[in-house]
């Protein structure tokens, strides 16, 4: 029901495949960047890129998804 509704809302699944490409390369940059950082903060970043690492897979179903409804 609700990737009928995103797909009728024109949602596109190529949307939510250029969000899961962006969201790996937000990753790997949180991660590189918090690799320079000195200190405590450095371990929060990299939880922050562990973080955002883990939006590809959600963002890559979803366009399976939408693929399909889009197909149908």
């Amino acid at each position: 029901m609700l990737i009928k509704k995103l797909s009728e809302a024109g949602f596109k699944s190529e949307y939510a495949y250029i969000g899961a490409f962006a969201s790996i390369g937000l990753s790997l940059a949180t991660y590189f960047s918090s690799r320079a950082k000195k200190g405590d903060d450095k371990a929060q970043s990299d939880r922050w890129g562990i973080f955002i690492g883990h939006w590809a897979p959600t963002f890559m179903a979803l366009g399976v998804a939408l693929k399909l409804e889009e197909e149908s």
